[in-house]
């Protein structure tokens, strides 16, 4: 199993703080969706406005996928960085034109 984990390294905030930060934000994907060369690596996107999200992704078994979804809280509305990673091999914001 792929287990995409979020963080935001990178904060815009007024208090240099995510309120997410003490979460997990994962979400698994079997072996087969992912294409290998994306598996255990990070990918990074950052706004203009000061934030950075981190998007680790890592080989886990099974039991540790389960353990780790049922801990998670969501991605919070970012599922569409697991996809452009997917389908691009980076964070490509749907608003930006696919080169």
């Amino acid at each position: 199993m792929i287990v995409f984990e979020l963080t935001m390294p990178n904060v815009g905030s007024w208090n240099g703080r995510w309120s997410g930060e003490k979460d997990l934000h994962v979400r698994i994907r079997k072996n087969n969706e992912v294409p290998k060369e994306y598996w255990n690596k990070d990918f990074v996107y950052s706004w203009p406005d000061g934030w950075t999200a981190c998007v680790e992704t890592r080989k886990v078994s099974a039991s540790e996928a389960r353990k780790l979804e049922n801990r998670s809280i969501g991605f919070c509305g970012y599922d569409w960085m697991i996809g452009s990673i997917i389908k691009n091999g980076k964070i490509i914001s749907p608003n930006e034109k696919k080169v």
